[in-house]
């Protein structure tokens, strides 16, 4: 290591740790939005209960998202200090404008193309890392669609095992206590994906500074500074997401809840455990739907669904020009 921190290095650390705090205050509904709903816990407990998963996440899953953040989507000799501080500027940036809107978009997703745009403005585009940024796209796709297809399955299997059950309410009644566990495992599955992106960020500036070796694993500082602040984040909650991930696609009861989460949880372990940086947004999203569609497709409110993908589609370029704009406008100053 020959590298030496300095003040701009600490403040674009606080910068980083800034995104994640802002990533778990909104994307905190995706993690208790059908908890809340489904009135199984009170917003303020339900919150707390996310962030305790969402901090221990990485005792579980390990830093593999952390790793493809930090190697897999910049090459990192463009990777300075004022690339990856227009890049997190970029993505809080759109961050802040969907979550005023009430659009429950994807952090992960702001990161990246924040990361992208600031490269490109430095670097030109032969700075982005093709297979990588391919992977992602991928599962931009994908992410969402497994969400729904295991939310249906999880669905009807569940429809089908209880179908002699008397009274919808008193089948809703055991599933609350159920809805506890995968309300805590979608909050471990945020956490070991969404958290993980901020600790890469870091850890790509540590390697272009070379204050730490490549063949190193991620500082345990970084890891714990990072699950810390997602977790403060989510404590504080986004309550106008809340509501429209919780109720206004479509209504949910717990049993549909614990489907709903169980779905998204399972993708997000998945693509966790492969160092895949998906949106916990997305993927709840589609479980969500997934679950309103097994009791007919007008229970689903198409004109809300169809608001938030416009809100995904656009984040990437959102983001990766307020990322360009601001990389810009720093070499302009220098």
């Amino acid at each position: 290591m020959t590298g030496v921190v300095t003040p701009a290095i600490v403040l674009i650390i606080v910068v980083a740790l800034g995104f994640d705090f802002v990533n778990g205050f909104h994307d905190a509904a995706n993690s208790i939005a059908t908890v809340v709903s489904t009135r199984v816990l009170s917003p303020r407990v339900a919150v707390l209960w996310a962030a305790f998963f969402n901090f221990v996440a990485f005792l579980v899953f390990g830093t593999h998202v952390a790793s493809t953040i930090a190697k897999d989507v910049v090459i990192q000799s463009v990777l300075s200090p004022a690339v990856i501080f227009s890049a997190l500027l970029g993505a809080v940036g759109w961050d802040l404008i969907t979550w005023w809107l009430g659009l429950p978009t994807s952090s992960s997703h702001a990161l990246i193309g924040g990361l992208a745009g600031a490269a490109v403005a430095v670097a030109g585009w032969r700075s982005l890392i093709a297979v990588g940024l391919r992977k992602i796209g991928v599962f931009i796709v994908l992410s969402p669609l497994i969400g729904l297809a295991l939310g249906v399955t999880l669905m009807i299997i569940v429809l089908w095992s209880f179908h002699n059950t008397k009274g919808v309410a008193t089948l809703n009644r055991g599933f609350r206590r159920t809805q506890l566990i995968s309300a805590a495992a979608l909050s471990l599955g945020h956490g070991s994906n969404d958290a993980q992106k901020t600790m890469g960020v870091i850890f790509a500036l540590l390697l272009g500074q070379r204050l730490v070796k490549p063949t190193q694993s991620i500082p345990i500082w970084v890891v714990l500074a990072a699950q810390t602040a997602i977790a403060l984040g989510t404590a504080f909650g986004g309550w106008r997401i809340v509501r429209t991930m919780g109720s206004r696609i479509t209504h949910l009861q717990p049993m549909g809840g614990m489907c709903a989460e169980t779905a998204a949880a399972a993708t997000l372990f998945f693509t966790s455990h492969a160092g895949i940086p998906v949106s916990t947004t997305h993927t709840i999203t589609g479980a969500i739907v997934g679950v309103g569609a097994t009791q007919r497709l007008s229970a689903v409110r198409w004109g809300i669904a169809g608001r938030v993908v416009w809100a995904w589609i656009l984040t990437i370029p959102g983001a990766f020009t307020i990322a360009w704009v601001t990389s810009m406008l720093i070499k302009v100053v220098k």
